[in-house]
């Protein structure tokens, strides 16, 4: 029996019944052990033959979860040593809402330690690669749902989390669909935090469909997360059918298409173009705080993860050591070792950021630019529907180009996605050629929009 089919047809032959789940599952378990040998994108494989749930709405449909949000029963480290072994007690909410309609958790994505990367080369369990070129990373920090989703030729949505673009990167790499939602649209309880005004849960899919599915299921206020949204819930797959799009305004960003690399340049604007001919007109625009947001998010996200991770001290989650020596040294020890280079330096950068005498120089400034980011959205957002721009600036690097990068160089991979991320907007990346996305900002949940223009652009591909 073959399962090459998408998330909507699995759940529609599992509804009426024309499904044999335990073919489904084998054929399932020995494609992801064939994968992860070859991709590393899973860092841990969970058994679905003995969990089998057919219950509402999802029926069965498998979904990997990125390493740092927590599953019940099923090590969570976040990439990160300091973690291992540690195995939470329950589910993340996002989690538990997408089991309770009947998805199937098939394991935990590799993933850069604590989300601290742009091409999942900061793992403490090996390095991820990307399935359309080996030789090329898949981008990070959500690098193995990415991966995952791209390289298994069976129905899977992958549940990720992203910060400064950690959704939008490895989507476009991947050449996969990846949604990431308004800022509280979606809880982050249960969410093991980078940086807690920045973080967001959000689906990486093989389509438009599958991440409206997903975010459908996921999203709603939660009374455990104080920062969770009481938007009204949505079924977003309602949203996947629009063919045309007139009507539609598209701004384009001129900060946005500028040093880009040749391919990006080229068929982002043939995607353009193709919007256009869907009955969309477009303009450009300018978002003159866009060189501010790469320095003031580094600043930001740095100083909440460096608060974030002081609890990781040996005493009560993951990595222990022999009690010797006074505190100070058991935590250094303990630290040390467990910590990668990449999450040291963010530690050190965000403890400097926020120190007295230091924080009003730049945590506070950093916060001022934020402020002026979210205002110049909001001014073109009132002219248009929705921004449109490269998900990336590059064709993802090879491993061996990668190495050659300082971190700074590192850094500046992000600097298309961080500013969407940086004022909470929704943003989705769609595929527009090989290892290439096209970046489709909207205003604050506005994620209906969003879905209609891209589900527009896939249909007519």
């Amino acid at each position: 029996m073959k399962f090459n089919i998408t998330a909507r047809e699995f759940i529609e032959r599992s509804r009426s019944g024309d499904l044999d789940y335990m073919a489904f599952a084998g054929m399932m378990m020995d494609e992801l052990q064939r994968i992860n040998k070859k991709y590393n994108c899973l860092r841990e494989i969970v058994d679905i033959r003995s969990h089998l749930n057919i219950e509402p709405e999802l029926h069965g449909l498998p979904m990997s979860v990125k390493d740092s949000i927590c599953t019940r029963g099923i090590g969570s480290f976040a990439g990160s040593r300091i973690l291992e072994g540690y195995v939470p007690p329950f589910d993340a909410t996002a989690v538990a809402k997408a089991k309770e309609q009947g998805a199937l958790v098939i394991g935990k994505t590799n993933q850069d330690e604590f989300g601290f990367g742009t091409f999942s080369t900061n793992s403490g369990f090996g390095i991820p690669k990307n399935p359309l070129d080996p030789s090329r990373v898949c981008g990070g920090s959500s690098g193995g749902a990415a991966a995952l989703t791209a390289a298994l030729n069976m129905p899977h949505i992958a549940l990720a989390q992203s910060t400064g673009g950690s959704i939008s990167c490895p989507a476009a790499w991947c050449s996969v669909v990846g949604l990431t939602p308004t800022y509280g649209l979606v809880s982050r309880w249960g969410l093991i935090d980078y940086a807690n005004s920045l973080d967001k849960i959000g689906p990486i899919g093989k389509t438009v469909y599958d991440v409206a599915l997903l975010l459908s299921t996921i999203c709603g206020h939660d009374a455990k997360d104080s920062t969770s949204l009481d938007h009204p819930k949505h079924d977003y797959t309602t949203f996947t059918d629009r063919k045309e799009l007139h009507g539609v305004k598209i701004g384009v960003p001129k900060e946005y298409i500028s040093g880009l690399d040749s391919d990006v340049e080229k068929h982002v604007w043939h995607a353009i173009k193709k919007l256009e001919s869907l009955g969309a007109t477009y303009k450009e625009v300018s978002l003159p705080m866009t060189k501010y947001a790469l320095p003031a998010y580094y600043i930001i996200a740095t100083a909440e993860a460096s608060t974030n991770l002081a609890k990781f001290c040996g005493l009560r989650y993951g990595l222990h050591a022999d009690l010797k020596g006074n505190a100070t040294e058991y935590f250094s020890r303990v630290r040390e070792q467990g910590f990668g280079e990449e999450a040291k330096r963010r530690i050190m950068l965000g403890t400097f950021a926020r120190m007295a005498g230091y924080k009003d120089a730049y945590y506070t400034k950093a916060m001022q630019i934020r402020t002026l980011i979210i205002k110049e959205f909001k001014q073109a957002l009132k002219r248009f529907d929705v921004l449109a721009a490269p998900t990336m600036p590059i064709l993802p690097p090879k491993f061996d180009d990668v190495k050659k990068l300082t971190p700074t160089e590192v850094y500046q991979m992000d600097v298309l996605t961080v500013p969407a991320n940086l004022a909470g907007l929704p943003h989705l990346s769609v595929p527009v050629a090989k290892m290439i996305g096209l970046h489709l900002i909207g205003d604050h949940l506005q994620e209906p929009r969003l879905i209609e223009v891209a589900s527009a652009f896939e249909a007519a591909k």
